[in-house]
């Protein structure tokens, strides 16, 4: 095969690659949205059931004590799957800067086409130009996986609250100590998916077996 057949076969298998990571990319959004979606279902269930039962201070407590937990569950491996898929969307769009970059070196290099793909040098900077993302970790903030992460920490906190009500302890006390672990419960979500976040991507950027 001569240089000729061997950079038309490049980039046959590239733009076959280009469509499947867009087509991954496209999975993981949907998917996100789809587990987020069940999950503030259940939740609203959840609330609707809870305002039958509010009239009734035998059966609410009751509720809450079988149906919290539940939603915490669910709530915990929604997030972990969001922040899974969070991650896999950006080695998507990684993955697909390095072949528009290659487009823009070999193909258009005279031109502006695909330049912010060579606009840095960070792979992972150059992603994020792709779909207008600033850098920095206050951006997971936006994330599907940082919402579901705030509705788990509200109804961990709820449940703290909870208990020291069932136990007879203060109403500032239930409302501060429900209030400090809802944040607690929050951050440490946040710090695990900046962590994997990262962790995974530099994986990523070191092996560069593209």
């Amino acid at each position: 095969m001569d240089d000729a057949e061997r950079e038309k076969a490049l980039l046959s298998v590239l733009n076959t690659e280009h469509y499947a990571l867009q087509t991954s990319r496209a999975g993981t959004i949907d998917e996100a949205t789809g587990r987020a979606t069940i999950f503030l279902s259940v939740l609203s269930a959840a609330l609707i059931g809870l305002g039958f039962a509010a009239g009734n201070d035998q059966v609410v407590r009751p509720y809450l004590g079988a149906v919290l937990p539940i939603l915490v569950i669910i709530g915990i491996l929604t997030f972990l799957r969001l922040v899974e898929t969070t991650v896999e969307n950006s080695l998507d769009m990684k993955r697909i800067q390095r072949i528009r970059a290659y487009y823009h070196h070999r193909l258009a290099s005279e031109h502006d086409f695909f330049v912010d793909a060579v606009a840095s040098e960070d792979d992972a900077e150059a992603a994020r130009m792709l779909v207008g993302i600033r850098s920095g970790s206050w951006e997971f903030l936006l994330t599907t996986a940082a919402l579901v992460g705030a509705v788990n920490a509200a109804l961990v906190g709820s449940a703290v609250a909870l208990v020291l009500g069932m136990v007879g302890g203060w109403h500032w006390l239930m409302v501060v100590a429900g209030v400090a672990v809802a944040l607690a419960a929050f951050g440490a979500q946040f710090l695990y998916i900046v962590r994997m976040s990262r962790g995974r991507n530099a994986r990523s950027g070191a092996s560069r077996r593209w």
